[in-house]
């Protein structure tokens, strides 16, 4: 089988979740249990389970196995073990040692759209430097400096995906509340309020301000981020990122709950134009 143009594209956390996906329908195809097949490997159940889902990369002794159980042909198999393969190969993120976003930033790689939901503070694909590294300070108190650097330096060579010649498309919904939260002092927000005035100028990222005067409104998350991939084989998935860990949120149920939630955010939302008016009002008022 020769590979599609979407898998020429995609980087190795989608592969991986691509693999764990075609392993998942051979096994339901077969009416086979994660316990029926865990019981034929000699491991767990939750072991069957991550590699489905993505959340343990499958090795290729891992895929043979099970494409033997599966009774698939020689050149099926050979397919998947090359897909696993591709699925190990290293990543810039994993020369950082510290952070805590894989396979989180795999999946924001190759995403082909990304629905940003925040109340408190500026998305980090839209951050400046000195806007992250004070929201970092002021969330890990006792940060090492060298750890600081590496978070700092991976949130922006996390933005190079919005530069790219097919940039995923990229859509922040922000409560007015991110815009006026003073965080590392008004010549710092007023260089990070220029900067997504600029992103969404230029039309790198569209915008839109959730205003005070919109009440209650759809989201009790006070942040999350929906990411589509293109690709009927691979489920979309919600990332909510925690103080002490992270949610990965892909079950229908689940994500037809945010994508109902995205909808009402962006009713009670100004529009792109007027957002970006009362951003570069409220800009003004930072300037020194």
């Amino acid at each position: 089988m020769v590979p599609s143009a979407h898998q020429s594209e995609v980087g190795p956390t989608v592969r991986g979740r691509e693999v764990g996906a075609r392993l998942r329908q051979l096994r339901c195809g077969l009416d086979l249990t994660t316990e029926a097949v865990a019981g034929k490997l000699l491991c767990s159940a939750t072991k069957i389970l991550r590699i489905e889902t993505g959340a343990r990369r499958a090795s290729l002794r891992d895929v043979q196995d099970l494409c033997g159980i599966y009774g698939i042909s020689k050149q099926e198999t050979e397919d998947l073990m090359r897909l696993a393969s591709q699925a190990r190969e290293p990543s810039w993120w994993t020369h950082y040692e510290d952070l805590r976003l894989s396979p989180y930033i795999g999946m924001e790689q190759d995403a082909v759209a990304i629905t940003v939901f925040s109340m408190y503070w500026v998305p980090a694909l839209l951050q400046t430097e000195d806007y992250a590294r004070a929201m970092i300070t002021g969330i890990a108190r006792k940060i090492e400096p060298s750890v600081l650097k590496q978070r700092i330096e991976a949130r922006l060579r996390r933005q190079d995906l919005l530069n790219r010649d097919k940039p995923p498309r990229y859509r922040a919904l922000l409560d007015e509340a991110v815009l006026h939260r003073k965080v590392g002092g008004s010549s710092v927000m007023a260089e990070q309020l220029d900067k997504i005035l600029w992103l969404a100028q230029d039309e790198k990222a569209t915008v839109q301000v959730i205003p005070f005067e919109a009440g209650a409104h759809a989201s009790t998350d006070s942040n999350f981020e929906f990411l589509e991939f293109g690709d009927p084989a691979l489920r979309d998935i919600v990332f909510v990122e925690g103080l002490y860990s992270n949610q990965y949120q892909e079950k229908e149920a689940e994500l037809e709950r945010y994508r109902e939630a995205i909808e009402y955010l962006r009713d009670e939302s100004m529009s792109p134009k007027d957002s970006l008016t009362l951003i570069a009002d409220i800009r003004n008022t930072y300037a020194t």
